[in-house]
């Protein structure tokens, strides 16, 4: 990826479209909401996956980013995250959540880049809809 300058920011072509990034959030995606984004939807993917392999396939993952703390210092790092997982499903098991969630940490190369870095809480709830 090649990221050029732009008049509020960076911008980057993709197979996609155009990626804007700016730190006016009028203008772009801000690179904090970009490395959320990419942790939680990670962490998504590979509970996806997880279940799938489990033969729990998900109707639906809502991955809620209920708080994200940044330091006060100049640099506002990402210190904490909580990541609440809705895993809708008729043959999930509250009994095998807690090995998904083990299984989705530890597989997911977003998580795994910033852990020691960034406190992320990770909890779930079911909904048998």
């Amino acid at each position: 990826m090649i990221f050029h300058m732009t008049e509020h920011g960076f911008e980057t072509e993709t197979e996609f479209g155009k990626l804007h990034i700016s730190s006016d959030e009028e203008k772009g995606f801000r690179p904090y909401q970009l490395m959320v984004a990419s942790i939680a939807v990670c962490g998504g993917g590979v509970m996806r996956k997880i279940l799938d392999k489990m033969r729990m396939p998900a109707d639906d993952i809502a991955v809620d980013v209920k708080e994200v703390v940044r330091s006060q210092d100049d640099a506002s790092r990402i210190l904490k995250m909580h990541l609440h997982f809705t895993v809708t499903g008729s043959n999930i098991t509250e009994d095998k959540m807690p090995r998904v969630m083990e299984l989705t940490e530890k597989n997911c190369s977003m998580l795994q880049s910033v852990i020691g870095c960034i406190d992320v809480v990770k909890t779930f709830e079911i909904d048998t809809k």
